[in-house]
């Protein structure tokens, strides 16, 4: 659920006080500590001085996030299990704001290794040489995290390494640390390497690992290579791809320390946590959208027409609340080139009408039963309703609005629609009794635009629908037509 980041990150520049050599380094005080104790410490650290220990997490403080804390702070190498969509590629990316925010590296070193804890015989012998003038080099912890999607294709060679011919072609042994070319595991040594979709890769490479979490160490064609890794590794699989698109082989399940499984929303405020968080709006859209949107996800979500196994992915709500604004500002871009020099510009407000493009734009992010083929939409269009619906029962309840069935008692109809305008669809209502109420029920109460009392007045017409308190026609044109008694 992570938003795009650009292409060139900037790697950060180490602060110039920062110690030069070795020699410097140990006078400072400077410890080496494993990448699981410097988890451990920092995750502490965060605990007893009270500041977020996994920000922008949202619905798992209660449940999730326990567990990992305390797999964190047993040393446990862990896998998230869960289905689409549920954050656990965030989660993990999270973890590297623990690390030490520099930690010193030897100077060239591919596996990023300590100035004092040195692996390769050649770091080893240049440690000896330089001694306390060895240069040291600082890495930031943006640069201590490893990730790969795990694919069919994916090898060994990706992933632990493989001989380079041409180093052998120059002359040195095979079993040489040298004559190797570390795959990404290696060189993610003193941080934190990460496996999406752990069942994808084939069960010859998953054996590749074992080493890597039990003995710590690696071979690359049957070399033994005593090269003790200092790393977190960390998996995300989704249950169901145990049985049917692959399966994590039992030595290696048996090697984590932790098997966490992650979740949905538990509650609709968290949902709305979430989307608020994560959706890039175009456009305005008003908290009793929102809702609808995120009840209509966990309608989705529990809707025995829906796999459970695929799980609705909280990409599903975010989409849904990114294309509504989308609408909203298509409309306002639409009424400005038709309206008159005079006219107030439309601001971009969504309303309730503009979710129903929704059904048909986000079929794709949802597996349905195979019993439920052609009905696609027309499962997401009643589940939509019904979250309308409930929406409306939620945050209208008990209120008179006798003022909005009455404007169409005497067989006047008021018109709504992708295309109409906030001015247009106010002067139809005009003053209604009860309108203040309304508005003030949704958040809207306090000086609210034209546009956000069109968005409230659309959707009293819409639950006054719902709930069969007026008839509702769509025309040809697509404008939504609401008159007499449903």
């Amino acid at each position: 659920m992570g938003r795009v980041t650009a292409p060139n990150p900037v790697i950060p520049v180490p602060p110039a006080d920062l110690p030069g050599t070795l020699g410097v380094l140990r006078t400072a005080g400077h410890q080496y500590r494993t990448v699981k104790q410097e988890l451990r410490d920092n995750l502490l650290a965060r605990m007893r001085s009270g500041e977020p220990r996994f920000p922008g997490i949202v619905g798992y403080d209660d449940s999730v996030l326990p567990e990992v804390e305390r797999a964190l702070l047993a040393g446990h190498d862990m896998v998230l299990l869960g289905e689409r969509g549920q954050g656990k590629t965030r989660l993990i990316r999270s973890l590297g704001a623990l690390l030490d925010e520099w930690t010193p590296v030897i100077p060239g070193s591919v596996l990023n290794e300590h100035p004092m804890h040195p692996l390769t015989p050649a770091s080893r012998a240049q440690v000896a040489e330089a001694g306390d003038d060895l240069p040291v080099g600082w890495l930031h912890r943006s640069m201590r995290y490893g990730e790969k999607l795990a694919t069919p294709d994916t090898s060994v060679g990706d992933l632990i390494g493989d001989v380079d011919p041409i180093r052998i072609a120059q002359g040195r042994t095979l079993g040489d640390p040298e004559t190797i070319h570390f795959g990404l595991v290696p060189r993610t040594n003193r941080g934190i390497f990460a496996v999406n979709e752990l069942p994808d890769l084939a069960e010859r490479i998953q054996v590749a690992l074992l080493n890597v979490l039990e003995e710590r160490d690696i071979q690359v064609r049957g070399y033994q290579l005593r090269l003790p890794l200092d790393l977190l590794l960390v998996a995300s699989a989704n249950p169901e791809d145990y049985t049917n698109r692959g399966r994590i082989i039992t030595p290696l399940k048996d090697r984590f320390g932790a098997e966490i499984r992650t979740h949905y929303p538990i509650e609709l405020e968290l949902e709305l946590a979430l989307i608020r968080q994560e959706a890039d709006m175009v456009a305005e859209v008003p908290e009793h959208v929102l809702e609808v949107l995120a009840r209509f996800a966990r309608a989705v979500r529990e809707s025995p027409s829906v796999d459970p196994r695929s799980g609705v992915s909280a990409r599903f709500a975010i989409a849904a609340a990114e294309t509504v604004a989308g609408a909203a500002l298509r409309r306002a871009g639409l009424l400005a080139a038709s309206a008159d020099a005079d006219d107030r510009a439309e601001a971009a407000v969504a309303r309730v009408g503009d979710a129903v493009s929704v059904t048909s734009t986000l079929r794709g992010k949802v597996e349905f039963e195979s019993g439920e083929e052609g009905r696609e939409i027309e499962i997401l269009a009643h589940l939509l309703r019904t979250a309308t619906a409930e929406t409306f029962r939620a945050h209208l309840s008990g209120l008179d609005l006798s003022g909005f069935t009455a404007l169409v008692d005497d067989g006047a109809a008021i018109e709504t629609g992708e295309l109409v305008s906030a001015a247009e669809l106010l002067r139809q209502v005009g003053t209604v009794p009860g309108l203040a109420k309304v508005l003030d029920r949704l958040g809207l109460g306090d000086a609210p635009t034209p546009e956000e009392a069109a968005a409230a007045v659309e959707f009293v017409l819409e639950g006054l629908h719902l709930t069969r308190r007026l008839g509702k026609d769509v025309t040809d044109s697509g404008r939504t037509v609401y008159g007499g008694r449903g």
